[in-house]
């Protein structure tokens, strides 16, 4: 974080200072910022943050050993640390945030993108982290954090030598997308698609639409809307764009788009396509598994040509990249048992590509097995979803379908319908069992596809059998 006084800093969050030791309201702090205590070092903020299984509370006097000379707390603790109390510490990491990213960009020429999509943020947020880190200082999420509390963690790493700040919004609920771009009001909005991913909270997906459009309304004017328009929801929102004075680019593979993709070729070594900027065909290839990551690497190209980066060395940076994330398309074991784990999280657009990836990158004289698990946040859809991913692996010729846990069981038994049998798909409790049954399942020739929500905890199968087969 930048440097601030403690007096600045209570200021800023509108909190009540209580000094300790030799600290005074004038005391500088400049450390790291955060809710874990485990990641406090000298000179660091901790952030109480009540939670459901734990309070942040009683881990001050731990911060505090560790280094930590302030804490943002809701209530008094006896720990002699200095202290703001504020009502709500979560509203106060946030205000804390956008104090910071006001001054640095008041003060440099900081430039902010923020992303926002029902699938394929994080690996954005990485293709595009990794294109501009080339051009100055870049700061961008670590794993996923776009929530309350990790978009503004991000927002506090920056310093007054961050040229770029790439922002990640996921959707909690209606109104959490204006809340965390609100802080910062990106100079490029980037809208990825609209997918039944967390439909379920939002009442269907016209609502998840009108909640990815509150990036667009919070992008600071004059600036972009970088729009997926091959996605319809996406594109509309070029309305939106235009009557804020925003410039629209847009990305995707059809006539409509700025950056365009051809020719898009999937194996096992990676995607390649043809990318197309300004009349200019450049070839790209991605060492990333999944036709899908062509739309996610066409955004940031497209994100980065609106902060002056030339698309050769867009694409160029772009084929540096190995994977998009842990347990994303992440290849494991070896070219006896190749093992995909995708299960870090999983939507009926994520889970659907995932499995045409599958049947893509396998040989005639290999097997494809996907391992499956539930689907979370679906709401009134989640049966219908499922039923529909059981259908598409049987349609893709999906040799082994092994799905796993009750919340799935549907899926299984669309799949035994559509005709699935003879030990084809099986269904099995819980990760041990589906691990002891590939255990010995599994052989030669194998490629094998894991993927389901977050919360299923399916990539910790993945990690074993990556691990039992490398």
């Amino acid at each position: 974080m930048i440097a601030l006084t403690l007096a600045e800093i209570t200021a800023a969050v509108g909190g009540d200072l209580r000094v300790a030791g030799e600290d005074t309201t004038e005391t500088v702090v400049d450390g790291l910022v955060d809710t874990d205590s485990r990641t406090m070092g000298p000179g660091s903020i901790f952030v109480a943050k009540p939670g459901a299984e734990t309070d942040g509370h009683r881990f001050v006097g731990a911060a505090a050993e560790a280094g930590a000379v302030l804490a943002i707390v809701e209530h008094p603790v006896d720990v002699a640390v200095s202290q703001i109390v504020v009502p709500d510490a979560v509203a106060a990491l946030g205000a804390l945030a956008k104090e910071v990213v006001a001054r640095v960009r008041a003060g440099g020429d900081l430039r902010i993108v923020g992303i926002t999509g029902s699938n394929g943020k994080t690996t954005t947020k990485n293709f595009l982290a990794r294109i501009l880190e080339a051009e100055g200082e870049t700061v961008a999420p670590v794993k996923s954090f776009n929530n309350e509390v990790g978009a503004p963690v991000t927002m506090l790493r920056v310093t007054e030598s961050t040229r770029f700040l790439v922002s990640e919004f996921g959707a909690a609920a209606p109104g959490s997308i204006a809340h965390l771009a609100g802080l910062v009001e990106p100079d490029v909005a980037v809208v990825l698609m609209v997918g039944m991913a967390h439909a379920g909270g939002f009442g269907g997906i016209e609502a998840t639409a009108k909640a990815k459009a509150e990036l667009v309304a919070a992008a600071r004017v004059p600036g972009t809307a970088v729009l997926n328009v091959d996605d319809a929801r996406v594109a509309a929102m070029r309305d939106l764009a235009d009557s804020r004075g925003l410039r629209t680019v847009g990305f995707g593979q059809g006539p409509a788009a700025d950056v365009r993709a051809h020719d898009i070729q999937v194996s096992a070594a990676g995607t390649a396509c043809v990318v197309e900027v300004d009349g200019e065909r450049l070839p790209l290839r991605l060492r990333v598994l999944g036709a899908h990551h062509v739309s996610n690497a066409l955004a940031a190209i497209a994100a980065a040509h609106v902060l002056g980066v030339a698309p050769a060395d867009a694409v160029a940076r772009l084929e540096t990249v190995e994977i998009a994330e842990r347990w994303r398309m992440q290849p494991l074991g070896s070219d006896r048992v190749r093992i995909i784990n995708d299960a870090y999280n999983a939507s009926p657009d994520s889970m659907a590509a995932a499995l045409r990836t599958l049947a893509q990158i396998t040989r005639p004289d290999e097997r494809t097995v996907a391992v499956l698990g539930a689907m979370s946040e679906l709401g009134e859809s989640a049966g219908e979803e499922h039923d529909r991913i059981g259908l598409l692996a049987v349609r893709l010729n999906i040799r082994r379908i092994v799905v796993v846990g009750p919340e799935a069981r549907r899926l299984y038994l669309a799949a035994v319908g559509e005709g699935s049998w003879d030990s084809e798909a099986v269904h099995l409790p819980d990760q041990d069992a589906a691990f002891e049954y590939l255990r010995t399942e599994l052989r030669d020739g194998d490629r094998v596809l894991v993927k389901s929500s977050n919360s299923v905890g399916l990539r910790h199968l993945g990690d074993r059998l990556g691990e039992l087969f490398s």
